[in-house]
């Protein structure tokens, strides 16, 4: 069983549903793809390579899959939106599951649903429990070459 937010057709000035009606709040947004990109950062236990995320103020996200990642194929070849969401559970209820929750890192669970063909990625944080990306050493910073 699917969940519909509504029957009445959204008007253009008008945000979508889940954002305006649920409270899900724009997270990022994951553009699959092949090649390796400047930057970017292998998640081994993933099998993913990731880029962007950290630097992009827009929340994309680059990700290039390693050939044994368990993911979907639509997860693989079209790009996903992701929401951060309160209570994933209750986000969950009535939608089709395509990647069932699961907690990737300290304090992230994660779950991806279909709607509509396109693959749609929710996180609920514990902020408790959340992990900050990593920084570099000072002496790191100090010898990194100055941005142009």
């Amino acid at each position: 069983m699917k969940r519909r937010m509504t029957s009445r057709k959204r008007l253009n000035h008008e945000p979508p549903a889940v954002t305006a009606k649920l409270g899900w709040r724009y997270h990022h947004i994951g553009i699959p793809h092949t090649q390796p990109r400047p930057q970017e950062h292998h998640v081994a236990h993933l099998g993913v390579y990731v880029a962007g995320f950290e630097t992009s103020p827009y929340g994309i996200e680059w990700i290039r899959f390693e050939p044994h990642c368990q993911v979907p194929e639509i997860v693989r070849n079209v790009p996903h939106i992701a929401f951060a969401v309160d209570d994933l559970d209750e986000a969950l209820k009535g939608r089709e599951i395509l990647i069932a929750p699961n907690e990737p890192s300290a304090g992230v669970r994660v779950a991806f649903i279909l709607d509509d063909g396109a693959p749609v990625e929710l996180l609920q944080f514990d902020t408790a429990k959340a992990v900050r990306p990593k920084r570099r050493h000072a002496a790191e910073q100090r010898a990194a070459p100055a941005p142009e």
